[in-house]
């Protein structure tokens, strides 16, 4: 038995498992010889929830895969601090909905560290954080899944130098309603590269992931102090940057569905919205309907509460466009939508420039 601060190897090769693994010992280290040398198969799986599964404070994964797992690749709950460092997650069989949901996820944990893995194939995220706070996730690819990589009901989280491609969507910030952490805030997305995400959604019904249109790059749903600045995003299908409110009722009284204070700066473009996906939720119909079939680069929905519609936006929740090259800008003015005899749609860059106030780096805590 290990014993706490121990390091457990696992040397080079295929290993088929047919029972979920567990780690419940406090700063352990699981190491294996490289993230394709190491391989930990559950393809015969016949017991348990997760590939691997985790419970306790200080854990470093490294150096392995997990391929094929029955549900969650590697799951991590409620712990102090967690590191993923060159570690792949893998369906083998390409994009399916009987495949697990995700890839890395650690919920409900402070210090968590991803950098250098790999996730592909998941049939909700790849990369996925929820409820947490101070988080890192950088260096990293994820390809073939439906969400790339998503911050989920997650405070101050740094997401940077990965590569998000193939997927359904990129890269997600979304808060949602009825769960215990809510309020999602200081999220800087910056320096990835969120290109082709072009798979058509594989997400099993019922997943507020299924409703994310093929070909998206980057979505902020109803977080507050988000920065997207300095990606190369373009060659989506449907729209590089969409910035939305959340959309369905909920008898949640604490939640809050619209997005606050999102800056947009610095970020390079190429060509989007070629083939938007028409069929999977509603975001894409509505937009291909009001942009004319011209879809913009960076989208907002411009879905405020009732009060703020009537007397406007306090200045510090306004959204700020940056320099962003050439990318091009819809806006939806409500009180427009709802009197149909005006024109709502808003493509006025200029009257969402401001001066750009950079949110503070993520560190981790004691």
């Amino acid at each position: 038995l290990a014993n706490p601060g121990d390091i457990v190897h696992i040397s080079e090769g295929f290993y088929k498992l047919e029972d979920s693994l567990s780690i419940d010992i406090d700063n352990l280290t699981l190491q294996g010889d490289g993230i394709n040398k190491t391989i930990l198969s559950f393809k015969d799986q016949m017991s348990g929830a997760q590939g691997l599964s985790v419970t306790s404070d200080g854990v470093t994964l490294q150096d392995f895969a997990v391929e094929d797992a029955k549900g969650d690749a590697i799951k991590v709950k409620g712990v102090h601090g967690i590191s993923f460092i060159r570690v792949r997650t893998e369906w083998t069989n390409g994009p399916d909905e009987l495949n697990g949901a995700y890839g890395l996820y650690p919920v409900e944990s402070k210090n968590v560290l991803i950098d250098s893995c790999v996730a592909i194939g998941a049939s909700d995220a790849g990369i996925y954080v929820g409820q947490s706070e101070n988080i890192i996730v950088k260096n990293s690819r994820a390809e073939f899944n439906v969400a790339g990589i998503e911050i989920e009901n997650s405070y101050y989280a740094d997401v940077f130098d990965n590569h998000a491609e193939n997927n359904t969507g990129g890269i997600l910030v979304f808060d949602l309603p009825d769960i215990p952490q809510q309020g999602g805030h200081h999220v800087r997305v910056f320096r990835n590269k969120s290109i082709n995400n072009n798979t058509d959604n594989f997400a099993p019904e019922g997943n507020i992931v299924g409703e994310v249109p093929r070909g998206t790059g980057i979505i902020i749903q109803a977080n507050s102090h988000v920065e997207i600045f300095e990606n190369d995003i373009g060659g989506n299908d449907t729209v590089n940057i969409a910035i939305v409110t959340y959309g369905y009722e909920t008898e949640d009284k604490n939640y809050y569905p619209h997005p606050r204070a999102i800056q947009v700066h610095n970020n390079r473009f190429t060509k989007s919205g070629n083939n938007p996906d028409l069929e999977t939720g509603e975001l894409a119909k509505i937009l291909y309907e009001l942009s004319d079939k011209n879809m913009p680069d960076i989208f907002w929905d411009g879905i405020l509460p009732m009060k703020q519609i009537i007397f406007g936006q306090p200045d510090n929740e306004k959204l700020i466009l940056g320099n962003n090259g050439s990318a091009s800008f819809l806006t939806i003015n409500p009180i427009k939508y709802m009197l149909p005899i005006f024109n709502p749609v808003e493509r006025d860059y200029d009257n969402y420039r401001g001066t750009i106030t950079p949110l503070p780096e993520v560190k981790f805590s004691d």
